[in-house]
């Protein structure tokens, strides 16, 4: 075992769990066991509570302009152990080192806009009568909880931590069993840029965690990402107990490719797509629509997603069992008549025989009642299907029941704007294979791949993490009483 084993962050310190029922955290690069991992209890997620309730007076007390300050300091300590937090990033979670670093990468940007919210949240004043006037705050909730996924195991974190504990609040956060290292490299950072003690809190587990998480009373709101079956869990149990709460599940994206796509940036653009991350991201594309004749397009994405090789520039699937499920939505696909081009399965590393890769896979002539043509694969797949028109590939795409992205890439502005108007999806790409929006803009999707209101990054995120007081007040009482006062 690499690492010690793993700890709760409470109060501003690492803390052993009492509990000895452990599960073990796997390196996918090479099926070594990195560390164990002890499963918390309610006990632990009270604890934790009770030090962010503690905090929270003096926290949310402090001027936001003095809050964010841990933030231009834990911006720049990012920037310091970038290689160090990349290298634990890739190793528990079997990124590329490249795909790694553009995770820390995006941290850094993360938190930089936290630091900006001081001059976004500067509320409104507005003289309504002759000496009276109306004034907006942005307050804090109180203590609220983030529960995150193994995909990005410190990007995702770095979607909620920095705003909503800049906005004042305090913290419970759980991350995914399989990867709890990174976020622990996290706190010990926050804490060095001078965070509080009990502002940030983390408990390690499974499905107890979140259960206590969700029910817990003096938990005010909770954002969880992960599949889409367990964020309406999630969200239901929650709001069952009147908490606010931001849930985003899975996807299914597609990418529309008309005949004047431009073929080489088109091909770039699909492959990287569907592999990057190893497909295990909500926002890769797992079905690409073909409008008309592209097979020349198509041609070129098998050359370009033959250029990606596992363990040189594709990272590993997150586990054995995940590995086996996405090369049985193959072997199924091709049992039901599609035609595999590029065949990902079997996938062996030198030196790494007991990682748990799946090469890059594309699936032709692919039928919208196939199962890869449905489900959220989740690895490096892409299933193509075919169409005459734009209009059949929009009944195609808005059949899906996520909405998380949808693509069109085409050279011809109206047929782009057609498109994009009519995809039932929040995050709309033109010529772009991955369109996550920058901040500020915000980060959500529609239909099965969100349940609440708002987004969880960028500016959205102020609502969901703070709440509105109004306040009215008259200075001349010598004019009266009117209406408006």
């Amino acid at each position: 075992m690499k690492y010690e084993r793993v700890r709760n962050f409470i109060n501003g310190s690492f803390k052993d769990v009492a509990s000895q029922r452990t599960l073990p955290v796997i390196s996918p690069t090479d099926g070594s066991l990195l560390a164990e991992m002890p499963c918390s209890t309610a006990a632990d997620v009270a604890d934790a509570v009770q030090a962010a309730k503690a905090a929270f007076p003096k926290w949310s007390k402090t001027p936001i302009k003095e809050r964010v300050q841990v933030f231009f300091r834990y911006k720049y300590l990012l920037e310091q152990y970038l290689q160090e937090l990349a290298e634990l990033i890739s190793e528990e979670n079997g990124k590329t080192m490249s795909e790694a670093i553009a995770e820390v990468e995006k941290c850094i940007e993360l938190t930089e806009f936290a630091t900006s919210l001081p001059q976004l949240i500067s509320g409104e004043v507005l003289e309504v009568s002759a000496g009276v006037e109306c004034r907006t705050a942005h307050v804090p909730l109180g203590v609220v909880a983030s529960i995150v996924p193994f995909n990005f195991p410190a990007m995702v974190p770095n979607w909620t931590i920095p705003n909503a504990i800049a906005l004042g609040n305090c913290m419970i956060i759980k991350p995914s069993e399989k990867v709890p290292l990174s976020l622990g490299v996290l706190a010990r950072l926050l804490k060095e840029a001078g965070l509080p003690d009990g502002v940030l809190n983390i408990v390690n587990g499974d499905s107890e965690v979140v259960n206590a998480i969700c029910d817990h009373p003096d938990i005010e709101a909770v954002s969880f990402v992960g599949s889409t079956k367990v964020a309406k869990i999630v969200y239901q149990r929650a709001t069952q107990t009147l908490k606010r709460c931001l849930a985003l599940g899975g996807a299914k994206n597609h990418l529309v490719v008309l005949p004047d796509a431009k073929p080489g940036m088109t091909a770039q653009n699909v492959a990287a797509s569907m592999s990057g991350c190893a497909g295990q991201r909500c926002m890769a594309a797992s079905a690409m629509i073909g409008v008309g004749e592209v097979d020349h397009i198509i041609d070129l994405v098998c050359e370009e997603v033959k250029k990606i090789i596992p363990g040189q520039n594709l990272g590993a699937v997150i586990s054995k069992e995940s590995k086996e499920r996405i090369e049985k939505y193959i072997t199924e696909a091709e049992a039901q008549g599609a035609k595999i081009l590029v065949d990902g399965r079997g996938a062996k590393v030198s030196g790494k025989e007991n990682g748990t890769y799946v090469g890059p896979t594309v699936i032709d002539h692919v039928t919208a009642d196939m199962a890869v043509a449905k489900e959220e694969i989740f690895g490096p797949v892409i299933s193509i299907m075919r169409t005459n028109t734009v209009d059949e590939a929009l009944v195609i795409e808005n059949a899906n029941p996520y909405g998380n992205a949808a693509s069109v890439f085409t050279q011809n502005g109206g047929m782009a704007r057609y498109i994009a108007e009519r995809a039932s999806a929040g995050m709309i790409g033109v010529n772009v294979g991955v369109p996550v929006p920058r901040e500020p803009f915000s980060f959500g999707g529609w239909n099965e791949s969100k349940f609440g209101v708002g987004d969880i990054t960028g500016r959205s995120s102020i609502e969901f993490w703070t709440k509105l007081k109004k306040s009215t007040t008259k200075w001349n009482p010598e004019e009266g009483v009117n209406w408006m006062s």
